[in-house]
């Protein structure tokens, strides 16, 4: 399984930011796809799923309204838009699955947000 996220930068608040990740290795359309983050000295956060159609989503709360998730089953590709960008949701940004019960990470996209 391999997992490979790209699109992070430096934005100033208020900004946008599209990250996508890269899927291969495994049957990507049947699988849900999430994203995490975490930020300097914090705990890695989930920040939102999004299932095998892409029909249903889920998102944590301190993101909701701002961050939409989807997915091109196509592409193997998930992509997380980030808009209304605050500091506070400065991170490395990775993506996620959990395929044969076991957890693939990808390598992580920064994402700075400072005036």
């Amino acid at each position: 399984v391999q997992l490979v996220e790209s699109g992070g930068g430096w934005v100033p608040p208020g900004g946008s930011l599209r990250l996508s990740c890269a899927a291969a290795g495994f049957p990507f359309s049947t699988y849900p796809m999430n994203w995490y983050r975490q930020g300097p000295e914090k705990a890695r956060d989930w920040v939102a799923t999004i299932f095998s159609t892409g029909s249903n989503t889920a998102y944590a709360d301190s993101v909701k309204g701002r961050f939409t998730i989807s997915r091109d089953n196509g592409k193997n590709t998930v992509y997380l838009q980030m808009n209304s960008l605050k500091p506070e949701d400065t991170a490395v940004y990775y993506c996620n699955t959990n395929y044969r019960s076991r957890d693939y990470w990808g390598q992580g996209a920064q994402v700075a947000v400072s005036s």
